[in-house]
């Protein structure tokens, strides 16, 4: 069994409050009070800031937590390997994905993987593809996808699909309808892109730099959702994955805009990412080798 000091411990942090963390362990306010007491003379420093007001962590307990939780999670890891060695694929598997992946594709993967491992019970994270490399290598997350390649440390990074990326624009904007739009036209536009950190934000950079335009205006936006709804709105053009927009596409929303000097489209490579490890639950070793095999393809196939 997990410590329950720091059971209780991570409970009262993320719950901010002594009552509310009781009821959720099904304990009494007073005993949640003596295991953190307990903790604290064992860490021989005040770990939570209290009031009648709410409860913090202090810095103390700012490091107390953050290590709590990664012997939480090695601790889950350790019993789901000890219990793969009898079972099929099942339990808990906790993933992360990059936005591209995560709204517009992964919803196809976990359906085939729920129909072929209905015993297994993914809990999933969105994030960019900065974030979803540091849950995996911190093991808040057992596996991850990315757009691109994830940074050196402890990672292990496997390409396994292809993602085309396209500038598109509202159905009436002015460069829907030029067959080919030269760096010039391109750059005078309002280029609506991610935020630093995305995968996404990563090859917009790209490929700006390859066809040599310069954004006289650029907006930054934490959602492809919203960078759609301000395209469809004619706020400005971006550069979007075809996962993302494929809907748009067939319903003539939105329309691609081919830029002068380039033929094929944009290409990158989503990424599967783990840690350097040699034990790995029959879970994710599931949704892995579903992810290889392509067969989610069919279910999202672009249009």
């Amino acid at each position: 069994m997990l410590d329950q000091s720091l059971a209780v411990f991570i409970a009262v942090a993320e719950k901010r409050n002594f009552t509310r963390a009781a009821e959720a362990l099904h304990m009494t306010q007073p005993a949640v009070s003596q295991y953190i007491q307990a903790l604290e003379r064992t860490a021989g420093a005040a770990l939570l800031e209290r009031t009648n007001k709410y409860v913090r962590l202090t810095k103390a307990g700012e490091i107390v937590y953050h290590h709590a939780k990664e012997i939480a999670g090695l601790h889950e890891r350790m019993l789901a390997l000890v219990a793969d060695l009898m079972h099929v694929p099942g339990g808990a598997l906790t993933i992360g994905a990059s936005y591209t992946f995560g709204e517009y594709v992964l919803p196809h993967v976990i359906a085939g993987l729920h129909e072929r491992y209905p015993a297994i019970q993914p809990a999933i994270t969105i994030g960019n593809s900065t974030e979803i490399a540091a849950g995996v290598r911190e093991q808040r997350l057992d596996v991850g996808v990315i757009e691109g390649r994830a940074p050196e440390g402890g990672l292990i990074t496997e390409p396994f699909a292809e993602d085309r990326l396209e500038i598109v624009a509202a159905a009436d904007h002015p460069l829907a309808g030029d067959e080919a739009a030269a760096a010039g036209r391109l750059s005078a536009q309002t280029w609506i892109v991610r935020e630093s950190g995305s995968g996404t934000r990563e090859a917009a950079d790209a490929m700006l730099r390859e066809l040599g335009i310069v954004p006289e205006r650029l907006m930054e936006f934490g959602s492809t959702q919203i960078i759609k709804e301000s395209v469809e709105a004619g706020l400005g053009v971006s550069f979007l994955s075809q996962w993302a927009v494929r809907k748009e596409l067939a319903l003539g929303t939105l329309r691609i805009v081919k830029a002068a000097g380039r033929e094929a489209p944009f290409a990158r490579r989503f990424s599967i990412v783990t840690r350097e490890t040699p034990f790995r639950t029959k879970a994710a070793e599931a949704f892995i080798g579903l992810l290889r095999s392509g067969d989610w393809l069919a279910k999202g196939r672009l249009p």
